[in-house]
């Protein structure tokens, strides 16, 4: 037996071996660079890092609070184009769909993102298509979600896009978020995905299968999630006009020195509560996809409360205590600081002469205030009451800041509860934190 020989003829094959890896490997580079360039994947610079910059929470179209559920809307070989304003921009971006709520696989046949231009229309010199895993096409489970393999296009800051996805399919339009305040194009017949002008069949403005986008930024850049109900998601806002408070929240960032290493992401949910499941799935039972899983989330926002309240008014099987709302938030802050996420406590505002209204359901909301001013168990406070309340008449909304309805705010109110917000509570993450597993 030589050993030597034997070394020898080892290093040999190792070496035959080696040849074909190192080949594989251009090979397999080669291709990745050529996929790269087809489908304008972008490459991470080590000076940046994904971040979360516009969200619409997913609900159920099945879900009622009075009476029938509705029918959901029935696509079929046809192409919806929305819209969302984004708030940090940054050298890359991918976006999130979803099937939460579907009861059967979710066959999206094209996706393409860009540039809007404008009602149905788009920049075409910005449009891309969207992948997933290298693929144009993607089928996603009931119930999961399907996150964009990354996409070349450099947006600006407090850019609009437009998202447009084929189904091809017969497909209920079962998982949406249904107060956009903005247009959503749907097409005639056809895959419409990459047209620069949309053939619109129809309008409407609840969003379908989509509820994130996330941008390559500046790796100190961090994401404030603004948790609600319909006051975040801008019930009563002009339609098509970015005027929710979160929107002129991110207005206010972008326009102020040393804060623009922010993002927001608004996750309201028209008729959400802290405790009960009816409209959208209640704040406990949401918070850790809607809040923590958001992508370089640092600081979180909670306006949740009034609709626990004023809807015991209405379903006394529902009514809960101001002890239980309190209860609610005490679990979103320790669940919040176990993943390092500061969360600030939004005060509940007026809403005397609103449909539920009681003098019992006035002195929870009292209750419930005097909790988030006074206990220091939220991170800080941002008072929506103490803004835009009457001082003549402090249950009620000041008339300049009322839509109409005596519980949500008109665009003004929304533009004086974001100026409320002290930027300074975004200054700085939590400190010597480790995130638990």
């Amino acid at each position: 037996m030589s050993f030597p020989h034997a070394r020898h003829g080892c290093s040999g094959t190792f070496a035959v071996a080696a040849a074909v890896a190192r080949r594989a490997i251009a090979a397999s580079l080669v291709a990745t660079a050529l996929l790269a360039a087809q489908t304008g994947a972008a490459q991470q610079p080590n000076d940046t890092d994904w971040v979360a910059t516009w969200g619409a929470s997913p609900q159920s179209r099945l879900e009622s609070l009075f009476g029938p559920p509705p029918v959901p809307l029935q696509f079929e070989d046809q192409t919806i184009r929305m819209i969302a304003r984004i708030s940090k921009g940054g050298e890359a971006l991918r976006v999130r769909l979803t099937n939460t709520f579907g009861t059967e696989s979710l066959v999206i046949g094209a996706a393409r993102v860009a540039v809007h231009a404008g009602g149905g229309m788009i920049h075409g010199g910005t449009d891309r298509a969207l992948t997933f895993g290298g693929s144009p096409t993607i089928t996603i489970p009931p119930g999961a979600p399907a996150l964009s393999d990354p996409v070349d296009l450099e947006v600006d800051d407090l850019a609009e896009l437009a998202v447009s996805v084929y189904l091809p399919e017969s497909t209920a339009g079962v998982t949406a978020h249904s107060l956009g305040r903005q247009t959503t194009y749907i097409s005639t017949a056809g895959d419409y995905t990459g047209e620069i002008t949309f053939p619109t069949g129809s309008t409407t403005q609840i969003r379908y299968f989509f509820s994130g986008v996330e941008v390559l930024a500046d790796k100190n850049t961090r994401a404030i999630v603004t948790l609600g109900d319909s006051i975040t998601d801008g019930f009563a806002a002009t339609v098509d006009a970015n005027n929710r408070w979160p929107d002129q929240l991110a207005e206010r960032i972008f326009s102020t020195p040393d804060h623009d290493k922010l993002a927001v992401v608004n996750e309201g949910i028209s008729g959400n509560r802290v405790l009960n499941t009816v409209v959208g799935p209640a704040g406990l039972a949401r918070f850790d996809r809607d809040v923590i899983a958001q992508t370089g989330v640092a600081f979180a926002t909670v306006m949740l409360g009034i609709n626990d309240i004023g809807f015991g008014a209405f379903l006394p099987a529902q009514a809960v205590t101001a002890e239980r709302i309190i209860q609610g938030y005490r679990q979103m802050i320790v669940r919040a600081h176990a993943r390092c996420i500061k969360i600030f406590g939004a005060t509940l505002t007026p809403f005397e002469g609103a449909g539920y209204f009681t003098p019992e359901g006035e002195e929870k909301r009292q209750a419930v205030n005097d909790f988030i001013r006074n206990s220091g168990e939220f991170d800080g406070v941002i008072d929506f009451d103490a803004v835009i309340r009457d001082p003549a008449e402090p249950t009620r909304m000041l008339p300049v800041y009322d839509s109409g309805d005596h519980l949500h705010p008109s665009d003004a109110g929304y533009d004086a509860m974001a100026d409320a917000v002290d930027l300074q509570l975004f200054r700085q993450p939590m400190r010597d934190c480790v995130a638990a597993d």
